[in-house]
């Protein structure tokens, strides 16, 4: 039986972390020209540019909150988180997103929650 922390496994981002690299690898393997190319637009995207990473990280967030993707949802707040981001500043972003997709996105605005709960719990393991 797997521990868990706030009633959630504690082995969820862990195990979404290893499914997304070990996928992307195979993806990326099969060597088409297209899913490269997008591949790759998608990582240059977030890079510093007119706006700073830390900002696109930002908007990556919300806008994978009103698309309801709870996997894109995961990997922008692990990088929020890594670049900082209070509590306060990632929640306020989240009620964007609820104000813009509706109550639609209550569901994964849960999800969010819980998935930052867990993050911090990484950061903070005693408690």
């Amino acid at each position: 039986m797997e521990k868990e922390k706030h009633g959630v496994p504690e082995d969820r981002l862990a195990a979404f972390e290893a499914y997304r690299a070990r996928m992307n690898r195979r993806i990326l393997e099969a060597d088409h020209l297209g899913i490269k190319r997008f591949f790759h637009l998608d990582e240059t995207a977030y890079h510093d540019g007119a706006l700073d990473r830390k900002t696109k990280e930002l908007l990556g967030l919300v806008a994978s909150m009103v698309l309801r993707c709870n996997d894109c949802i995961d990997y922008h707040l692990i990088n929020c988180v890594r670049l900082g981001f209070s509590d306060e500043e990632l929640l306020d972003a989240m009620n964007v997103a609820l104000i813009v997709g509706g109550s639609i996105v209550i569901p994964h605005l849960r999800h969010a929650v819980e998935t930052l709960d867990l993050l911090r719990a990484r950061e903070n393991p005693a408690e």
